[in-house]
């Protein structure tokens, strides 16, 4: 079992182990809480006794995106270090070389669609929404996020999620290939995901991390050129003048329902 403040890591039988993350209430992203993501995938990525994941949350909602409580207040360092924690940390859930299913279970926004979005199986309850909702925040997209939309998008969703930051259901995710199955309730989600996870587990492990890599390589190039090229530290943060009021008015909304 591997453990950090956020993360729960623990095996389930058959080479499948499922990966909570529970940074309460609500899955929220910080640069500490991608950090620990980042460093949790790099090493689940040389783990030989993981055959597939289950990425799971015990909240109501699987990620609602950026703390944006915090982030409001955020200075150009801590801009540049939240850049950096998404660039870093959805890359390394992306290149991943295990077979990852998404066990979603509440609403996945913003950020918290990325965790979806790099997954090899998605399995979503009935009662759950995606969304991506950066233009709402007042912000645009680090390169990373930017371009794993871009690969597992098409054309149309891309439009609806990212210019309008309305959300969608179920049947319209599943419609737009960003879920595979939808279950009833938690029982059924808990269920699918552990049979897609414990086949998935059984596939040759060596030409499944090939075959991933062929389809993710040309993504996953683009962002490592980027990155490299100073993505990660943008010369004046990431947000604008916009920004702080954008986000203050949503975390007000949401406090009042």
């Amino acid at each position: 079992m591997t453990q950090t403040d956020w993360i729960t890591l623990e095996p389930r039988g058959d080479r499948v182990w499922e990966l909570q993350l529970g940074r309460g209430p609500v899955n929220a992203l910080t640069p500490e809480f991608l950090e620990d993501i980042r460093q949790c995938f790099d090493d689940i990525a040389e783990r030989s006794d993981i055959g597939a994941l289950v990425l799971t949350s015990p909240f109501k909602v699987f990620s609602a995106g950026m703390d944006l409580k915090a982030a409001r207040e955020f200075d150009v360092v801590r801009q540049r270090e939240m850049v950096k924690g998404l660039n870093e940390a959805f890359l390394a859930i992306y290149r991943c070389p295990k077979p990852i299913v998404a066990a979603i279970n509440g609403a996945a926004i913003a950020g918290g669609l990325f965790f979806v979005l790099c997954s090899d199986v998605r399995i979503a309850m009935a009662k759950t929404k995606f969304g991506l909702a950066e233009v709402k925040v007042g912000v645009d997209f680090p390169v990373g996020p930017l371009e794993i939309a871009r690969s597992t998008l098409d054309t149309n969703i891309q439009r609806r999620l990212m210019l309008t930051g309305q959300t969608i259901g179920p049947i319209a995710a599943r419609n737009f290939n960003i879920v595979d199955i939808i279950a009833d309730d938690a029982e059924d989600l808990h269920g699918y995901a552990m049979r897609e996870a414990r086949t998935l587990a059984e596939l040759p492990p060596g030409a499944f991390a090939k075959i991933k890599l062929q389809l993710r390589q040309d993504t996953i190039a683009k962002i490592e050129t980027a990155m490299t090229a100073g993505a990660n530290d943008p010369e004046n943060g990431w947000f604008t003048d916009e920004t702080a009021p954008a986000m203050s008015a949503i975390v007000a909304a949401t406090a009042n329902g």
